[in-house]
């Protein structure tokens, strides 16, 4: 089987796709692209993810033996759920759960960690209101994960599957969200059971070295190109 080149940094939705090809080992090549140095604005990239964000893939072996580009990483783990058969029930009912909870992750964890996340750590000045809005929408967010996972062994059913994956990454920053997960038994349960697993020991080490190398925090350059607003 041909590797799947996967175009990645390491972050949060990153690591969605590095543990569903590590789970359904799956080969692939990591083409990092660096979203500090704008990288993601590059042509060759913007052919493959027009929204100029990653992930995304390449598939040498699409759908009817041609390659294939996704960009998104929910259409990603989509895409690898029903080539693989893996992670991504075939029962109607139970993909519909999954989905629910993939779209929710997409539409809300995200997006709502990702403002936490940046107001608290990367504004250039404290801007209380919006710190306290996204910090209280998060800990919302984690009390109906928590709800779920107290009914539910996993947040698309009893089966671990792509919701998971999509979810994970995102509360692996809780302490930088202002989330306290002894707060939230059920969810810290899943979260340390996800934790050890080896796939994911094996994905969320991707990219390590090359992270290291760019400090969002401190460089300002990095800063301007990842938080400013560019034209395509």
């Amino acid at each position: 089987m041909a590797p799947i080149d996967l175009y990645f940094w390491p972050t949060p939705n990153g690591f969605k796709i590095t543990m569903m090809l590590e789970e359904c080992e799956l080969p692939y090549n990591v083409k990092f692209v660096n979203i500090g140095a704008g990288e993601q604005f590059e042509p060759s990239f913007l052919e493959i993810a027009p929204n100029n964000r990653m992930p995304a893939i390449v598939d040498p072996d699409g759908p009817d033996g041609n390659p294939i580009s996704v960009f998104e990483s929910g259409a990603i783990l989509q895409y690898l759920g029903r080539k693989t058969g893996k992670f991504y029930p075939d029962d109607p009912r139970a993909r519909i759960a999954v989905d629910e909870w993939l779209f929710w992750q997409m539409g809300g964890l995200g997006p709502m960690a990702g403002q936490a996340h940046h107001f608290r750590q990367y504004a250039p000045e404290e801007v209380p209101y919006a710190i306290k809005r996204y910090t209280d929408e998060v800990n919302r967010l984690y009390g109906v994960m928590d709800r779920r996972l107290g009914v539910s062994a996993n947040l698309g059913g009893e089966d671990y599957t792509i919701a998971d994956m999509a979810a994970f990454p995102w509360v692996r920053s809780y302490e930088r969200q202002g989330q306290d997960l002894a707060q939230f038994p059920n969810l810290k349960i899943w979260f340390e059971r996800i934790a050890a697993r080896p796939a994911t020991e094996i994905a969320v080490g991707v990219g390590a070295e090359e992270r290291a190398k760019v400090d969002i925090a401190k460089d300002k350059t990095a800063q301007s190109v990842l938080f400013g607003q560019r034209a395509g």
